[in-house]
């Protein structure tokens, strides 16, 4: 098979665009992504095209493709993650095993550079019912290492959800004002979850409230006494998928509460606040994706509150050495 492994350049991103969404009709992981979606990824400030993101091209067509993240922050291991895809009708060519190969000599490039005094993993993701990468990550030698679930909520039920405020907080939409509170708040409720190294200011501004998903209008906070960010909900709308689907959806993007005030039943209140809010918008449905080992109990909540898993996905690791 004729096939040339090349860069990746932001002239790629409609091509890029109609792969993933190909793809996705086999693998129905229930995310889509648009030629804007990828053009916001191939112009992440972090992510070296010339280095860390391929294609393969057969014909002239893209068949497949890779990136590389590295992370910004190391504890004790390195983890890179890993993202890519096979077009369905170029598979089992042996493509997806010369790709994962590239991810690793990347992967292990990058910590041997600049994070050469810790272990390194390489992570890759996909839905559990992807049989063929479940099979892929064995033969490549990753197993299993977390497992997440795809939960959603009917908002055309016609309830209403009042949850009290706690005692001493106070509910506020989401402002620009508390922009960085909440990105502080977000790293304090967050670091004790696996993976979590700490969210920048320029990860912030691109992939949270710098995002074209977000939508500051379903988003809220708890204040403090002191107008100290006590909880937040970061809620987002992806555009794509509600054109695939013909129904919009509100996704639960972030939402965390700091550990000084957990236990109050923070969370329950934003969460029953962006569901109103975004019933009375119009929204169909909402979506989130939880951790199944979350140490924070929140895959009970959202269980509680009306969330029922639709899909489960699965992250593969593998040590570099």
């Amino acid at each position: 098979m004729d096939v040339t492994l090349q860069p990746l350049t932001t002239a790629d991103a409609p091509a890029l665009a109609v792969l993933r969404e190909e793809v996705e009709h086999t693998d129905r992981t229930g995310m889509h992504a648009d030629e804007a979606d990828v053009l916001d990824e191939l112009t992440d400030p972090k992510l070296d095209l010339a280095k860390n993101a391929v294609g393969v091209w057969q014909a002239g067509r893209l068949a497949a493709y890779a990136m590389v993240y590295e992370p910004d922050h190391v504890r004790e291991i390195a983890r890179f993650a890993g993202a890519s895809a096979v077009h369905p009708a170029w598979r089992r060519r042996g493509i997806g095993a010369q790709l994962t190969d590239w991810m690793r000599t990347r992967a292990r490039a990058m910590r041997d550079e600049r994070h050469a005094r810790v272990p390194g993993e390489l992570l890759i993701d996909g839905v559990d019912t992807n049989e063929g990468l479940a099979v892929l990550a064995a033969r490549a030698g990753f197993a299993p290492c977390r497992h997440w679930f795809g939960m959603a909520h009917d908002l055309r039920d016609g309830r209403r959800r009042t949850v009290p405020v706690p005692t001493g907080l106070r509910l506020v939409p989401f402002d620009e004002t508390y922009d960085e509170a909440t990105r502080t708040a977000h790293n304090e409720a967050f670091r004790d979850h696996w993976n979590h190294t700490g969210m920048d200011r320029t990860d912030w501004d691109t992939w949270i409230t710098g995002a074209r998903s977000f939508r500051p209008g379903l988003s809220a906070l708890l204040l403090d006494a002191e107008g100290q960010v006590a909880a937040y909900l970061l809620a987002d709308e992806y555009v794509a998928d509600g054109a695939a689907t013909g129904r919009r959806s509100c996704t639960i993007g972030h939402l965390g509460t700091r550990p000084a005030h957990r236990g109050r039943g923070a969370a329950h209140t934003l969460l029953a606040h962006t569901l109103t809010e975004a019933a009375r918008h119009g929204y169909a449905r909402a979506e989130l994706v939880v951790d199944t080992a979350n140490p924070t109990g929140a895959l009970g909540l959202y269980e509680r509150t009306g969330f029922a898993v639709e899909r489960t996905y699965v992250t593969y690791a593998r040590a570099l050495d």
